[in-house]
């Protein structure tokens, strides 16, 4: 498992067969700065949605994932599940915003 700022991201063994591409490679935008975790080299990876869930798969050797306020980190060929983490309070359960 992998964790960039407030995302997670997960090896998993397939995508959902009804998934539908989407047609960036952006895994969350940034809701305070206005910047997004996104693949570096968008040809190397292709984001997936079914359900309100994303699903990444790497299909270059590796692939990238940037953001400007972290370090990127590189993923291996490979397919993932990539979700914002989510803090607990009393009030409710919340997206932790990056």
């Amino acid at each position: 498992m992998w964790r960039h700022g407030d995302v997670l991201i997960a090896a998993t063994k397939t995508i959902p067969k009804d998934a539908q591409r989407r047609p960036h490679s952006v895994l969350a935008f940034g809701e305070v700065t206005g910047h997004s975790h996104r693949i570096a080299e968008p040809d190397t990876a292709e984001l997936w949605e079914q359900g309100g869930m994303l699903y990444l798969n790497v299909t270059a050797n590796t692939a990238s994932v940037i953001h400007e306020e972290h370090n990127p980190i590189t993923l291996p060929r490979g397919t993932y599940r990539v979700w914002m983490q989510r803090e607990y309070s009393p009030e409710a359960i919340r997206r932790i915003v990056d």
